[in-house]
């Protein structure tokens, strides 16, 4: 599935297969996931981004090893032919402080890339086979199915890295509420409930969305109304949420949460919506107000990510298309049609 200019829709094509060099991995794709930043990347106008069409989209992977690099093959700490794992998707230079401790979400370089990742400049995993470009990039994920693991490495990391942001508020007597109940939040309800005794609240515009967050483990749920504020408030005994996840981003989210939060909290912004905060002082906000703007996460976490799935705690809810449907899988996303996360599965 290929981008091939800006602002058009993208195109199924045959290509050659890639053959892994050095110390590259080729794998086999099992399965990879479909998000609205991939929606996002195509509808870029040219030069907001730094990357060059064409390239395969699709950031969120799984599959197995089916070709190492000469190096890579003479490493004895190399993967071996048949091993699975997921793609931990942003790509850093390689180089900087941050990388050399798998913080390439944070690259310090990353401003004079190309490219950002897998699927994001380079070629991504919605094909039949992808080269991923040092086994760093790789991490185990055992017997857990590939249509978990693959949106796990966004949508999973992304939620729990925001998550880990905010623990330190979110003790036992506290509250949070996650606005925007689609891909991630459903996942970061999850991981609430697991790695954290707060009460979540959970407030999309749909009610579908709201049936997904209950099954979720959300305590509470509601659509998002005039009086949205007021609701949340009164179910946190008055004085406000401690915390706030915004995976929608828009400026009524925004003022939402804003308007939600108690004094000294906290905003996790995740969403790209386009949505504008005012920041001043004196002002609105909340006094103590922080806020913070979470980036996916460090290869680190999704191994965590990875362990909670395999203890039954995280399950993401997908909708699944063969490949040859990615078109189809496209145009349901945009009309806000699939159900939580959509996994590519090669034919």
């Amino acid at each position: 599935m290929r981008l091939t200019a800006w602002q058009r829709d993208p195109q199924l094509a045959e290509i050659e297969q890639p053959m892994p060099r050095a110390g590259e991995v080729l794998l086999r794709v099992e399965a990879a996931g479909l998000c609205h930043s991939d929606v996002h990347v195509v509808d870029a106008p040219p030069g907001a981004l730094p990357y060059q069409p064409p390239f395969t989209l699709g950031h969120e992977v799984a599959g197995h090893v089916a070709a190492l690099g000469p190096d890579a093959d003479t490493d004895p700490e190399s993967p071996r032919i048949g091993d699975r794992f997921a793609v931990y998707g942003p790509w850093g230079c390689g180089s900087c402080a941050h990388c050399a401790i798998g913080r390439d979400n944070y690259c310090d370089r990353r401003g004079t890339l190309s490219w950002h990742g897998a699927g994001l400049g380079r070629d991504g995993g919605m094909a039949e086979y992808m080269l991923v470009s040092s086994a760093r990039h790789l991490v185990p994920i055992g017997d857990l199915p590939a249509d978990q693991a693959a949106p796990l490495s966004d949508a999973g990391l992304t939620s729990y890295h925001a998550i880990a942001g905010l623990r330190h508020l979110l003790g036992q007597g506290t509250t949070v509420a996650v606005i925007g109940v689609g891909g991630l939040g459903h996942v970061a309800v999850q991981i609430l409930r697991a790695t954290t005794p707060s009460r979540v609240l959970a407030v999309d515009v749909r009610e579908e969305a709201l049936a997904l967050a209950g099954r979720s483990g959300a305590h509470f749920a509601t659509l998002l109304r005039a009086d949205t504020a007021q609701v949340l408030r009164a179910q946190a005994d008055g004085v406000g949420v401690d915390a706030v996840l915004d995976f929608a981003g828009t400026t009524a989210t925004l003022e939402l949460a804003t308007s939600t939060l108690r004094p000294g909290g906290e905003l996790a912004l995740v969403g790209s919506g386009g949505g504008q905060l005012t920041v001043r002082k004196p002002g609105f906000l909340p006094p103590g107000f922080r806020l913070s703007l979470p980036f996916w996460g460090p290869r680190p976490e999704l191994a965590e990510v990875l362990t909670l799935a395999h203890s039954g705690a995280l399950r993401v809810e997908t909708e699944h298309f063969p490949l040859s449907a990615a078109p189809e899988a496209f145009g349901r996303l945009r009309n806000g049609k699939v159900r939580a996360r959509a996994v590519l599965v090669p034919d």
